[in-house]
């Protein structure tokens, strides 16, 4: 976990994806849509990204990606994203972790 903990480190979102994936595209999209700023980090194309797979699917993730942490925790993938959404909790959480300015 050490370098996903490294990774994620002092930011406010960070996405793990996979440039190919259009789920991912999806999540990225929706959460820029709000003006947020989110570290995106590409696996198949980080020097580390196997190793990073690696570490996601160790805490629960399958598949992998997407990943998306606010304020250094792991709030899920795709459809815990889109749920937070729907249910309005998704902008009030990106304003918590200053992601977002309203």
């Amino acid at each position: 976990m050490a370098t996903v903990s490294r990774l994620i480190t002092d930011k406010a979102v960070v996405i793990f994806s996979k440039s190919s994936c259009c789920i991912c595209h999806s999540i990225k999209t929706l959460i820029c849509s709000f003006g947020a700023n989110p570290t995106v980090y590409e696996l198949d194309e980080h020097p580390e990204g196997k190793q990073i797979e690696k570490e996601l699917k160790a805490l629960g993730r399958k598949p992998s990606v997407p990943a998306v942490f606010i304020g250094q925790e792991l709030v899920g993938g795709s459809n815990e994203i889109m749920t937070l959404h729907l249910k309005g909790q998704l902008v009030p959480m990106l304003i918590k972790e200053r992601a977002i300015w309203l």
